[in-house]
């Protein structure tokens, strides 16, 4: 970063839409929704001021998110968080259901990109013998 500015500087709205991949109104959705697992904090104005601390927590909701865990879930991760220690047991089950799923997707990916790539093979061996015309074509 260029400016003189520090981890521990608030970051408004914005800079924490631009750092986290996330809109502005997305990042109203998780505050809204309970899912960070602090209050953000606020200038006397009323605008938003997050941490860096915030940033690194919405990162990792960001990919939790993208690998599909379910809201109810992330919410539930939060506030687990959010209640500080005694409860590494339940966060760690919680993380690991949501491991097991993402396995499972990849697994079905490969599966499905392995029969793309069977018939893409396919096909590039027939075009190659000039022998592609009525590869699958409809019968009538």
């Amino acid at each position: 970063m260029a400016t003189s500015e520090t981890p521990a500087d608030p970051l408004s709205i914005g800079e924490v839409a631009e750092q986290t991949g996330l809109s502005v109104h997305a990042l109203r959705f998780y505050e809204r929704e309970g899912l960070l697992v602090g209050p953000v904090q606020r200038t006397s104005g009323g605008r938003r001021r997050y941490t860096a601390f915030d940033v690194d927590w919405l990162l990792i909701c960001v990919k939790l998110r993208e690998s599909q865990m379910p809201l109810a879930d992330l919410k539930r991760f939060a506030e687990l968080v959010r209640h500080g220690p005694g409860n590494e047991a339940e966060r760690l089950q919680l993380l690991d259901a949501h491991r097991q799923r993402v396995d499972a997707q990849i697994q079905a990916l490969e599966e499905c990109r392995s029969v793309i790539t069977w018939k893409v093979g396919v096909y590039a061996e027939h075009l190659a013998r000039g022998e592609a015309e009525g590869l699958w074509a409809p019968t009538t």
